[in-house]
């Protein structure tokens, strides 16, 4: 009997042992695992997440996250301490500097790729280009009706990214000369809400990143858009957008709390080297070099 009693107590001390081990081993590797967390740009997310699904493929002691939610809301996310790469179109702002020097945040910026803005419509408009100067009109409310433009008389149903977006920005500075936005524009929560609205009201006319405009296929026409009255109207694509004849165009940025170090400068390297900026080119974005 006492001999039973030894080999059980000493059975369940092993097992015992081993639980500890198992245990030990677990926390060890879960401890190993480094993590990066990427936000803000509605337009690169897209983007963002085909970098991370590669690099984590290749890496399989990192784990990335990517959220959107605006260029802005990734800014503040940055100054905020809870992002580790901020996802931007749109370079940061004055009083977004001066907040992160209050905060002791160093924004760091990196260019990572180049994005063409297309103006879309619905693929039952016979409108198929328009003018830098015609698509400001309809966006500041001087232009009401497709007539004024060439087409039906029929009311424009004008949509926009809401005012965290740094595309909402970009588009404003470079097409409506900073003037507001009409008070008739809907804004939109998402790229993707503007697609899947324009595919369904015949009248509607948005803008997208060129990446999101041409996932969307047959859903929409992306426009051809002439730079002034007396030049040829230029679609939208990788090329256009790479020798500049594309006017509504824009670099595509991170920003780090200071120059990157560890797995976050690892992710950078991979993002601006070959590799990274043939993901690009297959995303529907532009490399930057």
């Amino acid at each position: 009997m006492l001999k039973k009693l030894f080999v059980i107590g000493l059975s369940l001390m092993i097992a015992s042992l081993l639980l500890v081990a198992c245990s030990r081993t677990g926390k060890d590797q879960k401890s190993s695992v480094k993590y990066i967390t990427i936000k803000g740009s509605d337009t690169m997310v897209h983007l963002a997440s085909n970098w991370a699904e590669v690099y984590m493929d290749k890496h399989k002691d990192v784990d990335i996250s990517v959220t959107g939610g605006g260029s802005g809301t990734g800014i503040a996310a940055l100054l905020n301490g809870t992002t580790d790469i901020c996802i931007a179109s749109r370079k940061i702002k004055a009083k977004e500097e001066s907040l992160a020097t209050e905060k002791g945040i160093t924004p760091n910026e990196i260019a990572t790729s180049r994005d063409g803005i297309a103006v879309v419509v619905n693929p039952e408009n016979l409108i198929n280009e328009l003018s830098i100067e015609q698509i400001g009109k309809i966006y500041i409310g001087a232009y009401t009706s497709w007539q004024d433009v060439g087409g039906p008389d029929e009311p424009i149903v004008i949509l926009s990214r809401e005012s965290s977006s740094g595309t909402y920005v970009f588009f404003q500075k470079r097409v409506m000369s900073k003037k507001d936005y009409s008070q008739e524009a809907m804004l939109m929560p998402s790229t993707s809400a503007i697609i899947q609205s324009i595919s369904q009201d015949t009248w509607a006319i948005g803008y997208v990143g060129l990446g999101y405009g041409v996932q969307a296929g047959d859903k929409v026409k992306m426009l051809g858009v002439k730079n002034d009255v007396e030049s040829p109207a230029i679609s939208p694509s990788v090329a256009s957008v790479q020798d500049a004849s594309y006017g509504i165009a824009r670099p595509l940025y991170f920003y780090t709390n200071g120059i990157p170090d560890g797995a976050t400068k690892d992710f950078v390297n991979f993002v601006l080297s070959d590799e990274g900026q043939a993901i690009v080119l297959e995303a529907g974005y532009v490399p930057i070099n």
